[in-house]
């Protein structure tokens, strides 16, 4: 009976895999796809979509919502790829081989060089 529970087991996630058609880009930080995690509440991470609103408003960035279990596990992953430790914070870029990190003014200029090879 173990043996067949076990089995069982077994194929519910093996089809429950094969039938997930969950875009890669949203349950692991792809290199080439620029990210943005933020949180409803964050005023910097609203300061941060107007930039991006007004200066790049046909930017291909994947907006992430932190507030829910799986952004705030792909967060998690970027934190990891970058080696951020836990001192995370929102509003945070995923940009290739860069990121940034929270929100001001001051970070429209790195944003926009790091930006560069996502635009089209």
């Amino acid at each position: 009976m173990k043996k067949l529970s076990y089995f069982l087991a077994l194929a519910a996630l093996i089809i429950t895999s094969a039938c997930d058609n969950t875009p890669r880009e949203l349950t692991e930080i792809v290199p080439n796809r620029a990210y943005l995690f933020y949180s409803n509440g964050c005023p910097h991470c609203h300061e941060a979509q107007e930039f991006l609103n007004h200066k790049y408003p046909d930017l291909n960035i994947l907006k992430v919502n932190v507030d829910n279990p799986a952004g705030a596990k792909l967060m998690t992953q970027c934190a990891k790829k970058f080696k951020i430790g836990r001192q995370l914070g929102i509003p945070l870029f995923c940009l290739g081989d860069n990121y940034i990190m929270g929100w001001s003014p001051a970070y429209e200029q790195k944003f926009q060089n790091y930006i560069k090879p996502f635009l089209k």
